[in-house]
């Protein structure tokens, strides 16, 4: 676990931050700056309070319902009101680590200085945080605009001392309970404190942040599973020549080749036993891994530009500006976030989907070259990993649903005050599921691949592909023979795969890989 602290400030924060907090037990602190620009902002709102004419937020109703102005003796009753309104999500709970990163990120753009919200508000969000207690999230709430809503108004329903939240024993209790054995006091909201706390792209931001370092990690995954196949298929190397993919210099495509090569330096099996049956060129599958899988890279780049712009932004409305003015912006709509949410998707499905393609080729026997059908021990008594390849299959056409983008559809909101939204929530609810599933795609692949090789008997693999071998049967998954209960097999190949053992097997052979 994570122990080390988190210094939130009036510059946004990293990916790495968020993750931190999300997954760990990083500690948040708010500087000392961050306070002081808490308050001057939190000024600009007393003073603007006190005067007769309507802020949005302020001293207005929120919404379609903004036209009315509200009297300050109904103001406190204004924002507890809005939270308690808004916390009207609904479905399953929401992951722990996906509230943990809304909740930081939310205290990310109130820390900013330019919401209006007093220091008493960061510091409490902060204790919430640093107490291990999680509101009680709902799937469906948010639009991907004007905040995620729904999800953030659970959050600040904690705030308040009401509503449910998970201890840090992972119990389920009554939110005013947990603060009180913390010694955290609930929060009065004051103007524009209830709206603030609702107002951003939180939600799909750190589900963002997430999902890139967990893709990162895939794709190289990937790339080492292809290379294990090309491996194991007798395919050639020479495709991936360093000058092959200058001329087409997308940076991801090689990276990507860079890596298959290193991974197959000093293997006995690529591209010199094809007498059986000679190869002018492999499958696409095989020939064009890298540059599906660099395409995959260069999406997550401009997902991670995306992402830290997003990270360094304070999105709420109104904002209070550096000279003192409070003003009325779109800055919460999604779009950003969403876009790139969806084209993440798009990706991961792809690369899924030339996965399995190379792994249906490993059991074909008219295809993988001398290989025994299925890689079954007994073919015909055996069954091998014939029902491994279906899983796979099943996985890859629910990706390719997920991949349908969430970011085209909005439905208006708010008596047609708010006419167009983002999605940006569910485009990121359904990245995470399509992230799961490429981890359990290249599981199968790697359990599919190494068997292979270990088949190639007289044949010498690579240092990296032995190095990988051995570490995923230590890790549990049995090598070739009859026919045995597989899912134990394909879970800890997994387990392996997204804990990250499968690169770090690899790289003890070839240095670090991209």
């Amino acid at each position: 676990m994570d122990m080390h602290t988190v210094v939130v400030g009036t510059h946004g924060t990293t990916a790495e931050d968020v993750i931190s907090v999300a997954r760990g037990a990083a500690r948040v602190v708010v500087s000392e700056e961050a306070l002081a620009a808490v308050a001057a902002s939190r000024q600009v709102i007393d003073d603007l309070a006190a005067k007769p004419d309507p802020v949005y937020g302020v001293s207005t109703g929120f919404g379609a319902l903004a036209v009315r102005h509200i009297s300050p003796d109904l103001r406190a009753q204004l924002q507890r009101n809005i939270v308690r309104s808004h916390a009207a999500g609904m479905g399953p709970r929401v992951e722990r680590e996906v509230v943990r990163a809304l909740m930081f990120l939310r205290l990310k753009t109130l820390a900013s200085g330019h919401t209006g919200v007093r220091p008493l508000v960061v510091e409490t969000m902060a204790a919430i945080l640093n107490a291990g207690i999680t509101p009680v999230v709902h799937e469906y709430g948010s639009l991907g605009c004007s905040g995620d809503l729904a999800p953030l108004s659970h959050c600040a329903l904690t705030l308040m001392g009401e509503g449910d939240a998970e201890g840090p024993d992972g119990v389920v209790r009554p939110a005013a309970q947990l603060l009180a054995e913390h010694r955290i006091e609930p929060v009065e909201l004051r103007e524009k404190e209830g709206l603030a706390l609702l107002n951003g792209t939180d939600g799909m931001l750190g589900m963002l942040a997430m999902a890139c370092a967990d893709l990162a990690r895939l794709i190289t995954s990937a790339d080492i599973t292809a290379a294990l196949s090309l491996e194991a298929l007798l395919g050639s190397e020479k495709v991936l020549a360093p000058e092959l993919h200058a001329i087409r210099p997308h940076p991801g495509q090689g990276a990507s080749a860079a890596n298959m090569l290193a991974v197959l330096k000093g293997s006995g099996l690529t591209g010199h036993h094809q007498d059986d049956a000679p190869r002018v060129q492999d499958a696409y599958s095989i020939r064009c891994a890298p540059q599906v899988a660099g395409a995959g890279r260069d999406t997550l780049a401009h997902a991670r530009l995306v992402a830290d712009r997003e990270l360094a932004a304070a999105v709420d409305n109104p904002v209070v500006l550096p000279d003192g003015r409070v003003e009325s912006n779109g800055n919460f709509h999604g779009a950003p976030v969403a876009y790139v949410l969806d084209f993440l998707a798009i990706a991961a499905a792809d690369l899924a989907s030339i996965a399995e393609r190379r792994t249906d080729r490993l059991l074909d026997k008219n295809r993988s070259h001398g290989l025994p059908p299925f890689l079954a021990g007994d073919a015909g008594v055996d069954s091998g990993l014939m029902i491994a390849q279906y899983t796979q299959a099943a996985l890859v056409s629910e990706m390719k649903r997920l991949a349908v983008p969430a970011s085209v559809d909005s439905i208006p909101s708010s008596a047609m005050q708010e006419d167009h939204v983002s999605m940006g929530w569910s485009a990121a609810r359904k990245l995470r599921t399509a992230v799961q599933a490429l981890g359990s795609v290249v599981a199968v692949e790697l359990v599919a691949a190494t068997r292979a090789i270990e088949l190639r008997e007289g044949l010498e693999p690579g240092p990296a592909a032995k190095a990988v071998i051995a570490a995923v049967r230590a890790a549990g998954v049995e090598g070739p023979g009859g026919d045995r209960f597989l899912a134990p097999d394909l879970a800890a190949a997994e387990v392996f795969v997204r804990a990250g053992g499968l690169v770090e097997a690899a790289e003890t052979v070839t240095g670090p890989l991209a």
